[in-house]
């Protein structure tokens, strides 16, 4: 089982629904997410439209980089420009490629509705090539 990091700046809404989509579009691969500064809580619209997608796990939740830094990831990924520069090192040398979307947050819903549709079809295709 190969392992995926998505991480962005307050892991509230485009890490969250990255993490929710790759553990259910791509076989093979467990995928976690966590923020350089972690809100503390999911955007109430985020979880929306992983639930009504059929996306939601109820494991999912706001966390620090902190909190996986010992897991051996085969790739980061961060979906923000504040996380792609402030990336740390991690323990042992890990792939990252960065996939950039806008934050929805303190938005309406259908901008969530939107960042959940480019993230499934941008984001999905990148990590199944990343990963080959």
């Amino acid at each position: 089982m190969k392992k995926v990091l998505v991480m962005c700046t307050g892991n509230s809404c485009r890490s969250i629904i990255g993490e929710a989509l790759i553990n259910k579009y791509i076989d093979g691969v467990k995928a976690y997410s966590a923020g350089v500064k972690p809100t503390g809580r999911v955007n109430p619209n985020a979880k929306k439209v992983l639930e009504e997608n059929g996306c939601w796990d109820d494991s999912y939740h706001s966390k620090h980089l902190d909190e996986v830094l010992d897991i051996d990831f085969d790739l980061v990924i961060t979906v923000c420009d504040h996380a792609k520069e402030s990336c740390p090192m991690f323990p042992r040398p890990v792939k990252k490629i960065h996939v950039g979307f806008e934050d929805p947050d303190e938005k309406g819903y259908e901008e969530f509705v939107k960042t959940f549709n480019e993230i499934k079809e941008t984001l999905l295709p990148r990590v199944k090539e990343a990963l080959k």
